[in-house]
């Protein structure tokens, strides 16, 4: 699947949508124990984060590091999932596939030290209609010249 245009309505928009992708990546510790992944607040964008993995980091003790997920379900409702549970011994890394949760979203180590790398994509929606729309009206208020009226010959 091509993330630079989707022509489909997965995000909720009722027509083509654009959507961009950028590299996202947070580093979890017992010094840093959460992050909070928001969007901005404009009105035609939405935001998604898309977990892919989660890896344990160098210097990782033999201890269990549990991470959890924390966003809002069908129904507006804030959850609290555990996604990945990581030992150095025998499971350092996990794939989470596509794992995609709309902003904004929290990711906690629940348990153990770390560091744990939680890393994936940044996705950005936006109506492609309303955009498009918005840059012709920019073009056509460049390009628009006034017209005089033409002069009236008088009768002699």
């Amino acid at each position: 699947m091509s993330y630079a245009d989707d022509e489909s309505s997965e995000c909720g928009s009722a027509g083509p949508s654009k959507l961009e992708s950028y590299v996202f990546s947070c580093e979890l510790s017992s010094k840093v124990p959460f992050y909070t992944f928001q969007g901005d607040e404009e009105e035609d964008l939405e935001h998604f984060l898309e977990l892919r993995t989660v890896c344990l980091g160098e210097g990782a003790k033999e201890e269990s590091n549990v991470v959890e997920v924390t966003a809002m379900n069908h129904q507006g409702k804030t959850i609290s999932v555990p996604v990945a549970n990581l030992h150095i011994n025998c499971l350092p890394m996990v794939s989470l596939g596509e794992f995609e949760l709309k902003a904004p979203v929290t990711i906690r180590l629940r348990s153990g030290t770390g560091p744990v790398t939680v890393s994936g994509l940044h996705l950005i929606a936006s109506d492609e209609l309303a955009s498009d729309l918005s840059d012709e009206e920019e073009e056509l208020d460049e390009e628009i010249v006034p017209i005089k009226p033409a002069k009236k010959k008088q009768k002699l």
